[in-house]
């Protein structure tokens, strides 16, 4: 994913969720639907987070300094982790509130002509938002599945506003349900049943967020795909002749750190292991060019200690998943 973090995507959420929300309290304001107050908050929340999405690109594009010396890749993550507490706090608790008020509390819905007709605006606003997340997914997404790319995607943006899209245009059927049942039975009750539908939807959608964005801020590796061809772009069969141990880690969407330590034979002159590894660096970045900061660390090959496989302290975390023998 580009720089841009899919700021079309946000932005097009932004407008939408703007509008909509708007649309929804007016509705609120004649009916009395706790539905749609509960989708206003919903829409404001997510208007919100949009906001904090674009922040977070902004801010993670700071040159690096001599305090953060990796740069502030991360500040994405952060926002996006953000994004979850706003969407279960704002939204989701207060939808889960208003639901179960509107449950022990009844009353008939006046004017219910205005939350249909913002519900029925609504889903259309949602429906572009949301067609505008997939077009700008499917251009990074390849042959994943859905589920693959919220789970893999190293950028946050695109899997959060393609699951708060998801998560409205579901809200706004249940809040068009509560509203049409109580409607045709006369009985409030169903749309405070929608609205704690909504609440426990968003709810939901936020912990899946979280525990995504959660795993992005304690550091992920390179995708599998990148880690072979990283592998095969150090081991050059001359002087590198093989991969001790390694190690890669996002430091943002767009910079991945490589550390490694390298096989070579012990009668390898300096010069020539400093060529090496300088040309094993080049090669790193062309095959995979967010490898941006790589450290390479060359030791001498034994067959003995080969056999005895790696190490599980030979680098942090435990036994490493990209070992090639020492």
């Amino acid at each position: 994913m580009s720089a841009s973090g899919g700021t079309k995507a946000i932005v097009a959420a932004l407008g939408a969720n703007l509008a909509i929300a708007a649309s929804k309290f007016v509705a609120f304001a004649f009916s009395g639907s706790s539905s749609m107050l509960a989708e206003g908050v919903h829409s404001l929340a997510d208007s919100g987070n949009q906001f904090l999405l674009l922040i977070g690109g902004k801010r993670a594009q700071r040159e690096a300094t001599p305090q953060h010396p990796f740069g502030y890749g991360r500040e994405r993550y952060i926002y996006a982790f953000l994004v979850s507490i706003v969407l279960f706090s704002i939204g989701g608790m207060f939808a889960v509130y208003e639901g179960y008020e509107k449950i022990s509390h009844p009353h008939e819905l006046e004017n219910w002509y205005w939350p249909v007709a913002v519900l029925v605006f609504a889903v259309i606003a949602e429906g572009f938002s949301f067609r505008t997340a997939i077009k700008e997914s499917n251009e990074l997404r390849g042959k994943l599945s859905w589920s693959q790319f919220v789970r893999r995607a190293k950028a946050p943006e695109l899997p959060v506003v393609l699951l708060e899209d998801f998560g409205a245009l579901i809200g706004l059927v249940l809040a068009l349900g509560g509203v049409g049942l109580s409607v045709l039975t006369g009985d409030g009750i169903w749309d405070g049943i929608g609205t704690l539908c909504i609440g426990l939807l968003l709810v939901a959608i936020a912990l899946v967020l979280a525990a995504e964005t959660k795993s992005l801020l304690l550091g992920e590796a390179a995708g599998i795909d990148e880690v072979k061809k990283i592998e095969a772009a150090i081991v050059d069969g001359k002087t590198v002749t093989g991969i001790i141990h390694m190690r890669t880690l996002h430091l943002g969407p767009e910079e991945l750190l490589v550390a490694a330590k390298v096989a070579v034979q012990h009668d390898d002159t300096a010069t020539e292991v400093a060529d090496a590894i300088n040309a094993a660096e080049a090669r790193i970045r062309a095959a995979v060019p967010i490898a941006r900061v790589i450290y390479l660390e060359p030791d001498i090959y034994s067959e003995a200690e080969a056999t005895k496989g790696p190490d599980p302290k030979a680098a942090p975390g435990g036994p490493t998943p990209h070992a090639a023998g020492h």
